[in-house]
């Protein structure tokens, strides 16, 4: 493996004095070069670049720099030239990924023994034109499952059998031509189930029709885009799914492409929370702008407590807090989004290139979430954050780009808010976990049903761990901690050690090695740090 730091600036982008990127080339050695997402278990958001025979990832430290490795693969016959999504398909704690190509797709699984990772190729011989990839858990039975949008037929899906994907056609995007481009699945009614939305794509009009599949709870999935008033013919391709105006509804940006030839429009869907939508784009900001992309994707790139809407030709659309959008010039159009420097602001990563996010002085909360009876990622996990600014909401998803993946991680920024009231985290499975005043500025663990509490930041200068790594004992620093409760959990979510503190230390050299997370009990308030046994 290679440590390398990135210190070479080479130009920097200042969006209107409220967000500024500044551009840095990074060596991603592959062909496919437009994934970030944690690879090794340790939260923070990695760089994926993949080829034929390799699988190339740029490990974020903890410092701002990056550790290379590559991992060869046998030769790969389908590889990401159209989508690729990441998720812990087999549930060992490592992320999988899923290449779409226009002929097949490929799930490239983790073999893990102790701390070494390889991949094992997984490719059937089904066509697929595979528009758009997700990992989600269709059958909510705790495994992640996959769909992929069939651009020329109807689309197909993959259930989890014994950590084995399983072709299925039909049922979830069945016009017969095909015409499904941008899925993305979210709880558009608040029911609890996740949902389908695909934003379709050219030919007759009835191809290009929008569609909205709701979850029924009972295995079947029924279109409801006409009644919902989202069944739009426009051909736009991708759609953005947020709470633009926190109430609590899922909204939706339809955002027109290019290859309507300026015919199609942007549309922004305010969601009545009755299961219908209403079209407030006249007013927006969109009613007025002419630009195009494939992609649209939100995210609050100013940490101000409202989503913003990226892509529409190299344009964030600021959210002004009230349905109206400000466009500002941005360095990226397709990128895929995380926190590539650990500093509670998003970054950009697209076609080897980091934008990375200046910042401001708005506060910020980031939320890794282990299922336990969910799948492991908490994909399809609904999480709040209640905070003077109101309550927001995020959705956790797996693959909203067409060959971009973004981070599992869930961010939100809360402004010049200096508490939080509280999160809660609705997991797929029913469970609902609580955390009451998490530190600002943070990082929270939460593990399904344990309402853990973790932090990188403020509440690390009160509690920490050394070594780390650590290979017998693990001694915990702080304040009046002895006796205290500690629990260790595997990355899988399963509970592998539970004692009270002894002299400010725990023995973990039983455990096997890999990376785990101490939750360290002290004065009713739980503190979660991660570690890696060796």
């Amino acid at each position: 493996m290679k440590n390398f730091y990135l210190l070479l600036m080479f130009a920097s982008f200042s969006l209107n004095g409220q967000i500024t990127f500044t551009s840095q080339n990074v060596p991603a050695d592959g062909t496919y070069k437009m994934c970030v997402v944690d690879m090794n278990g340790d939260f923070l958001d990695d760089i994926v670049s993949v080829s034929s025979n390799k699988i190339h990832v740029l490990f974020q430290n903890e410092d701002g720099t990056f550790t290379s490795q590559n991992f060869p693969t046998s030769n790969v016959l389908y590889l990401p030239g159209w989508s690729l999504a990441a998720g812990d398909f087999n549930g060992d704690g490592y992320n999988d990924l899923l290449y779409g190509s226009s002929q097949g797709v490929t799930f490239m699984l983790t073999q893990v023994n102790g701390m070494n990772v390889s991949y094992s190729t997984h490719a059937g011989n089904q066509y697929v034109f595979a528009q758009r990839s997700n990992f989600i858990d269709i059958d909510n039975d705790g495994n992640l499952d996959a769909y992929v949008c069939h651009d020329t037929e109807p689309s197909v899906y993959y259930t989890n059998e014994n950590n084995s994907p399983v072709f299925h056609q039909g049922g979830l995007g069945d016009y017969p031509s095909g015409g499904h481009y941008g899925s993305i699945w979210i709880d558009y009614n608040n029911d609890g189930k996740q949902d389908l939305y695909i934003a379709k794509c050219g030919g007759e009009e009835e191809r290009r029709r929008n569609e909205l599949y709701r979850n029924n709870g009972n295995g079947t999935f029924t279109n409801v885009a006409g009644e919902a008033n989202l069944d739009s013919t426009s051909e736009q391709w991708s759609s953005a799914w947020g709470d633009f105006n926190n109430d609590g509804w899922m909204d939706v940006f339809n955002g027109k492409n290019a290859q309507m030839g300026g015919q199609g429009s942007h549309e922004l869907m305010v969601n009545n929370g009755d299961g219908t939508f209403t079209n407030v784009t006249a007013g927006s900001g969109f009613d007025i702008y002419n630009g195009t992309s494939r992609e649209h994707f939100t995210y609050d790139f100013n940490n101000d407590g409202y989503l913003d809407i990226a892509g529409n030709g190299n344009k964030i659309f600021i959210n002004n807090g009230d349905m109206t959008f400000t466009p500002i010039n941005a360095p990226f159009s397709d990128a895929s989004i995380g926190d590539l420097n650990n500093d509670g602001f998003l970054d950009a990563y697209a076609f080897g290139w980091v934008y990375y996010n200046s910042g401001n002085s708005n506060n910020w909360l980031k939320i890794n979430t282990i299922g336990t009876e969910s799948n492991l990622n908490g994909i399809g996990a609904r999480v709040e954050l209640y905070s003077e600014l109101g309550m927001q909401i995020r959705d956790v998803r797996s693959g909203e780009g067409f060959s971009f993946m973004s981070t599992l991680n869930t961010h939100f920024g809360i402004g010049t808010d200096a508490e939080i009231d509280k999160v809660i985290v609705r997991w797929p499975s029913g469970i609902v976990d609580t955390i009451e005043n998490p530190e600002i500025n943070s990082t929270l663990v939460i593990v399904e049903g344990e309402s853990i509490l973790g932090v990188n930041d403020t509440a690390a200068e009160k509690i920490s761990i050394y070594p780390n790594p650590v290979k017998d004992i693990l001694y915990v620093q702080g304040k009046s901690l002895n006796g205290s409760n500690v629990e260790i959990f595997h990355l899988t979510g399963s509970l592998v050690l539970k004692s009270k503190l002894t002299d400010n230390k725990v023995n973990v050299s039983n455990l096997a090695k890999g990376i785990y997370v101490i939750s360290v009990e002290n004065q009713g308030k739980k503190t979660t740090m991660k570690f890696i046994k060796q």
